[in-house]
């Protein structure tokens, strides 16, 4: 028999889509590629090298483990996004031995220990920028204030060098101070565009957002995520008389809420669950920001909701074809 009349049965899905695993990595990559441009512009060149150190050390530590089980994944993209968050997760004057500590953690422990991309329960990204806050503590809470960039003064961003009470800017973010301290020196125009202390890629709400919105735009990302993560933050925000566009922009909320909670692996797969899980992670961000030990929250947050989405999806698993659900009696 010729082997073209055979029928091959493979496993689902059967349905070709342009969106590979590769292009989606690379895809999200660019998108966030402004948000960096913008902190580095900030920051200086030695924010720029590092951001170079945690892509270079999560790209090695892949090569690495990956050769040694036989494979070659660096095309995919994944190492990439991995250490391109974490070194935006970095204060811009941090020591370069902690973002080679938290890639090395994120891609050997959370990411190829577990299986490699697909398989791990916890964001890799994440979980190397909270091994090394708990680690360095003073080094990764120690900010340098924004220089007073030529795009800054376009854009209409605040000079703090000359600006008063410049000095509560200096050594703290906007979230360390708090909104009345930060609001006597700045504004919230200075917020959304990034014009603030804080780490190298999540100070911009303005950047981050654009480039969500291609996210959106692709349907790489849904909405279900960002929309219930930051409805019912800020919803507890204005109940307890917080300053909401302050909380909505200050700190890495929009880098958090629009790149590292709908990651693809660790978030729930149905529409149901990722509303319950955009909620939860508002919620534990709220708390955390507002009666915890740090004043952000994010990275917490998220890391705590990817521990229960098993037990989300198993709760929100949708009724097989041709089934009816029982009710309880």
């Amino acid at each position: 028999m010729d082997t073209q009349d055979k029928l091959l049965v493979v496993a689902s899905p059967h349905l070709h889509h342009r969106l590979s695993t590769s292009r989606i990595m690379w895809t999200v990559s660019a998108c966030l590629a402004p948000a960096g441009i913008w902190g580095v512009s900030l920051f200086g060149w030695g924010s720029l090298f590092i951001l170079l150190v945690s892509i270079a050390s999560a790209m090695l530590t892949e090569l690495i483990i990956s050769r040694a089980q036989g494979k070659f994944t660096l095309t995919d993209g994944s190492a990439f996004l991995t250490g391109l968050l974490i070194g935006y997760n970095m204060p811009p004057s941090v020591p370069a031995f902690i973002p080679v500590v938290a890639s090395v953690f994120a891609i050997a422990v959370v990411k190829q220990a577990f299986g490699g991309l697909g398989r791990n329960w916890m964001n890799p990204a994440l979980a190397g920028r909270v091994f090394v806050l708990f680690s360095w503590t003073s080094q990764m809470t120690s900010w340098e204030p924004p220089r007073y960039t030529l795009l800054c003064r376009l854009l209409g961003g605040t000079d703090y060098a000359s600006a008063a009470h410049a000095d509560v800017l200096t050594g703290a973010t906007p979230l360390n101070i708090g909104s009345g301290k930060f609001l006597a020196a700045g504004n919230y125009w200075d917020l959304f565009i990034g014009n603030i202390p804080g780490c190298i890629g999540e100070v911009s709400a303005l950047l981050l957002i654009l480039g969500a919105i291609y996210l959106f735009a692709s349907k790489i990302i849904r909405w279900e995520i960002p929309a219930a993560y930051l409805a019912c933050f800020t919803l507890l925000v204005w109940i307890f008389g917080g300053d909401i566009l302050f909380h909505l922009f200050a700190g890495g909320l929009m880098l958090g809420a629009l790149f590292m909670a709908t990651d693809m692996v660790t978030s729930p797969l149905t529409g149901k669950g990722m509303i319950i899980f955009g909620a939860g992670a508002g919620i534990l961000t709220f708390l955390i920001r507002f009666y915890g030990g740090f004043p952000e929250g994010v990275s917490l947050a998220i890391i705590l909701m990817n521990i229960a989405v098993p037990l989300i999806d198993r709760g929100t698993k949708p009724v097989k074809f041709g089934f009816v659900k029982e009710e309880r009696k």
